[in-house]
């Protein structure tokens, strides 16, 4: 009998524990546990953070780790453009040409969008080239316009295939970086289908023959000529892919008899389908990546959709980021200041009404501390853990009066220290018990003035500094210490900005903006490492539960929160760990959600033999 000696060179080992860095095919007897282990390769969609603008009939171009999504509709027509990073989208410069129906090639720096239908329906021949900021038309388009179109290759070496006039159309074209040629039909004419690959090695698949039938066919192209190959296992159209050639695809979603899943990979001679499918099944979706990493994002379910998923083939097993459910506040608030860590957090003066109210948090459960020993509401604080934070501002009502209070946190009592120079309320604040930064808010009632007053805590007293450049309310701070702090958006009740602002320790300065505007969210961590969940806006009453990552550069969608809220409690120390908790959605919410980052592991199993 042959032995695992003979064929790998070397015995299996025998571990206490499994290895920290196992390889695909590797095997070993984990001592402790007592049986044969071994890491394989795992085929898995996973959930990634939503598009800002859900749409379909959109094109993709990228990787799954730098991804470009452009076009589509929804009620509308539209040039939207949105940028992937791997964890979330951000918004790029839109298309000249507003339109939906047509196929994109390209990376995220050198994008190509070309064909499609205008708003009226009308074939086009646009070509676009977007630089990683800014689409620019090129002066000579498409020699056929079509919509329902696809392609592939790169922004300076592309091909466009089939399509809708009147009709299905073969006609294939080839792109030079200026200017289209005609080259050699496909076999087959048709609608809606995957392309991927580059303009030497590409492959086309599914689609509709309208009005014949929906098709599995696929033909591969090799620089010069369409070549039949093996069809696909499910035939539909409307379907997306990814991958690099003409031996290395995935195809993904689509239209059957209704809304499919259906993942199948091509290995250049056969379609096979994968055990993973799409959580979302889906049609007219974009998609980017390769045939081991894809990306799939927005499309109709029928309903319109922003979902994106990630496909990984891998001996890595992917988690992304998400919210989790943690442990109930003890009474139910909103409008709360907060402070700490996702472990260590802090809630108070929350209730929807003048409390003295104080909770800490411990990672689990909530537990009622002494309380404050000025009632109000609608005021914020900071501090780094839940035995160190500093509470200001607020409101009294009735009679209706502004608070400029300030109390000081030591883990087991609250004491009243030197008050805010300014008395408002909805201020927002950031910083530490003893380096803390307060800004912004409304002053008086029932006239309530907006406040860009801003002000410096040393451990003793405030300081008046520099102001926001414009007065403004409902604005999240978020900052380590008094010297690091970004205000982000605000405004209420009515405005939604998209407004950040970040403070330097003298001065303010405008900061990248966020993508959804809005009021009244919860934020945690630091001016170059942070969360935004949450809040109002003017399409989604009563509350967000749309989320935002920050990572020094740029504002990216994350992860959504379970549950709609505003004027939450926020605590954590970077994007990748925090917590909201309390809040406000149409009723006061007593409820705590967890974030973690996305992160990955080994896909490691037990072989078990009969």
């Amino acid at each position: 009998m042959t032995t695992f000696k003979e064929i790998s060179g070397q015995l299996i080992r025998t571990l206490s524990s499994d290895p920290t860095d196992p390889q695909e095919g590797q095997i070993w007897y984990n001592s402790t546990l007592g049986v044969l282990r071994g890491v394989d390769a795992l085929e898995a969609w996973s959930s990634g953070s939503p598009l800002i603008t859900a749409r379909f009939n959109i094109a993709g171009a990228g990787t799954q780790t730098s991804a470009l999504n452009f076009g589509g509709q929804d009620t509308a027509y539209t040039g939207v453009t949105e940028e992937y990073n791997g964890s979330g989208w951000s918004n790029g410069g839109s298309l000249n040409t507003v339109r939906s129906q047509l196929a994109g090639a390209g990376t995220q720096t050198a994008g190509l969008a070309f064909g499609g239908a205008t708003p009226v329906n009308n074939p086009t021949t646009a070509t676009e080239l977007y630089d990683g900021t800014t689409w620019t038309s090129n002066p000579t388009g498409l020699n056929t316009g079509r919509r329902l179109i696809s392609g592939f290759g790169t922004q300076t070496a592309a091909i466009a295939a089939g399509g809708y006039i009147s009709s299905p159309q073969t006609a294939t074209e080839s792109w030079n970086g200026t200017s289209w040629t005609s080259v050699n039909s496909m076999n087959t004419g048709r609608i809606s289908m995957g392309g991927v690959g580059i303009q030497t090695s590409g492959l086309i698949f599914g689609g509709n023959t309208y009005p014949g039938p929906t098709v599995s066919a696929t033909e591969s192209w090799n620089g010069t000529n369409w070549t039949t190959v093996s069809s696909m296992n499910t035939a539909r159209y409307e379907i997306a892919g990814s991958g690099t050639s003409n031996i290395s695809a995935l195809g993904f979603g689509g239209y059957a008899t209704s809304v499919t899943a259906a993942t199948e990979s091509y290995d250049g001679s056969t379609w096979t389908t994968s055990p993973a499918s799409l959580a979302t099944a889906r049609s007219k979706t974009g998609g980017a990546g390769t045939q081991t990493a894809a990306l799939a994002s927005g499309g109709a379910t029928p309903s319109t959709t922003g979902a994106t998923e990630e496909y990984s083939k891998s001996t890595n097993q992917y988690f992304a980021a998400a919210w989790a459910s943690g442990g109930t506040m003890n009474i139910a608030g909103n409008g709360q200041g907060s402070a700490g860590t996702q472990t260590s957090a802090l809630s108070f003066l929350g209730s929807g009404g003048p409390t003295t109210n104080s909770e800490s948090y411990n990672g689990s459960t909530w537990t009622t501390t002494s309380p404050l020993n000025t009632s109000r509401y609608i005021a914020d604080g900071c501090g780094a853990s839940n035995t160190a934070a500093l509470a200001f501002g607020g409101f009294v009502f009735p009679p209706g009066a502004s608070q400029s209070a300030t109390e000081s946190w030591n883990g087991s009592s609250w004491t009243t220290v030197n008050s805010l120079n300014t008395a408002r309320h909805y201020i927002a604040g950031a910083g530490t018990q003893t380096a803390a930064l307060a800004f912004s808010g409304v002053s008086g009632f029932p006239v309530q003035t907006p406040q860009s007053a801003t002000e410096s805590w040393n451990g003793t007293s405030w300081t008046t500094v520099t102001s926001l450049p414009s007065a403004r309310n409902q604005v999240t701070g978020i900052g380590a210490t008094n010297t690091a702090v970004l205000a982000v958006a605000g405004n209420g009740p009515t405005n939604f900005l998209t407004t950040v602002d970040s403070w330097n320790g003298s001065s303010w300065t405008s900061s990248p903006a966020i993508n959804t505007g809005r009021n009244s969210a919860s934020g945690f961590g630091s001016q170059t490492s942070a969360i935004l969940a949450g809040g109002n806006d003017a399409t989604n009453p009563p509350s967000l539960t749309t989320t935002e990552s920050w990572d020094g550069i740029t504002w990216v969608t994350a992860a959504s929160l379970a549950n709609g809220r505003n004027q939450s409690g926020g605590a954590g120390t970077g994007n990748s760990s925090g917590a909201v908790f309390g809040g406000d959605n149409s009723a006061t919410l007593s409820s705590t959600e967890e974030y973690s980052a996305a992160y990955s592991d080994f896909n490691i199993r037990t072989i078990t033999t009969s």
